[in-house]
Order: C-alpha cells, then structure tokens, then sequence
C-alpha cells in the first residue's frame, strides 16, 4: 500500500477491510494517520522498517488486536499523540508474533497485553517513551518477550500483575526508565533469564512478596546483567507503586 500510488490503498486500515486472512499487506514509507482494528482472523502486515513506517492516532490507540489467531506484524512503528488515556498497541487473547516494531507515547503502557488466551511473541521491538511502562501483561496473559528494548519509559521497562500471568521474559534490555527495569507484583509469574538492566533510575528489578520469579529472587544476579541501577539489582516490597502514588 502507499498512498501516493493509484493502484495502492491509501491507508493500511483500507487494505484491511479487504484483505482475506491468508493475504500479506505491504506498508511502503510513510506517516499514516490511522487506526487498526483486528479481529478474530490472524494478520500478516509488513512494514517497510519501524524507522521508516508509522501509523499514528490522536483518538485511540493506533493498533488494537483481539483474539487474532496467528501471523505476523513487523517493520512498523505505532505511536499515540492524544490526551486520553490510551496504549500505543493492545493485545487481548491474541497468539500472532510482532518483531521490529516500534510502540512509543502511549499514555498508558506502551503496549498491554491480557486476557488468559493471550500468548503473543514480541521479538525485536523498541518499546519507548510511554507515560507508564512499556510492556505490561496482566490479567493472566502469558507472552514470549525476547530481545526487545525498553528504554525511557516513565515507570517501568517491563511489568506483569495477577495471579496466571505468566511473561517469559529472555535476552530484553531494560534500561535508562524513570522507575526500574522490570516489575512483578500481586502474584504474578515470570520466567527472567538474560536480561540487561541498566541505568534504571531506582533499581533493576522490584518484586512483591507474593509474586513468583524464576529462578528465585536471590538467584536473579546470577541469571541476569545488572548495571549502574542506584538502588541496586532488586528490591521486594509490598509498596511497588508508592512512587507514582498508587
């Protein structure tokens, strides 16, 4: 698609609407003002690079996924430029894979990911600049995130809460965010293996007492790369969000 191109649809919602499940869409360079909704179906969407392609909105979220059912996303960058209180991508009960995007200026996390039947892989991403974390699976969501970097976000890098959430995180870096590189709370799980926390304003990882990393808290220096986080490798507490006054 490229709308300069009289034989391309404008916008990549358009090619949406008339794509059937098996059919790969093609984003050529450009900044399109717009905003995906996907159901029910998987997605194959191609973008040129996440430096050259992105899809904004000023109302909502510019990409919102639920339950899709398998494909592909990459090469795009996702960004919010409203007021309200929206993410730059959302993924309820949804299984497809998005590598080498970029998901920035969400007023929540920059991307959520929930529901008990979701089970996305990001691999690849910038996850950057939102105004809370940059990653947050809750609500029993259970994600595959590897080698994605989330950097400059206004609380956290990586975040999972409740009780079946489950986010295997391997190989991310976190680093340079305003609160600490990862948070795990109010029972969550999480596998954290690799990762480089680095330059996080407090602490590389905060855990609560009733959430469950593996391996166990203590093991986590071994496991992964800590560096120049002020406050130190981890902390457990009861208060993880005293900071922002929650």
């Amino acid at each position: 698609m490229d709308p300069t191109h009289p034989k391309c649809f404008a916008l990549p919602s358009e090619a949406l609407k008339q794509a059937e499940s098996t059919d790969q869409i093609f984003i050529r360079p450009g900044i399109y003002e717009d905003r995906l909704v996907i159901t029910e179906r998987p997605i194959y969407l191609i973008g040129a690079g996440r430096d050259q392609v992105t899809i904004f909105s000023r109302r909502s979220g510019p990409c919102y996924l639920q339950r899709v059912s398998g494909g592909h996303i990459s090469g795009i960058t996702f960004r919010y430029v409203g007021s309200d209180q929206h993410s730059a991508l959302n993924i309820l009960d949804s299984t497809c894979t998005i590598t080498q995007c970029r998901a920035t200026e969400g007023l929540l996390s920059g991307i959520v990911i929930y529901g008990p039947d979701c089970r996305p892989t990001l691999h690849g991403n910038e996850i950057c600049h939102n105004r809370e974390s940059g990653i947050f699976s809750f609500a029993g969501a259970q994600p595959y995130l590897r080698e994605n970097e989330c950097f400059g976000n206004h609380h956290f890098g990586i975040a999972a809460r409740d009780e079946h959430t489950r986010p295997d995180v391997i190989n991310n870096i976190c680093r340079d965010n305003m609160l600490s590189g990862l948070l795990l709370f109010s029972q969550a799980q999480a596998l954290i293996l690799d990762n480089t926390f680095q330059k996080n304003v407090q602490w590389g990882i905060v855990l609560t007492p009733d959430s469950e990393p593996t391996p166990k808290a203590e093991d986590l220096p071994q496991s992964n790369h800590f560096t120049d986080n002020p406050r130190g490798a981890y902390t457990i507490t009861s208060e993880p969000l005293a900071d922002i006054g929650r």
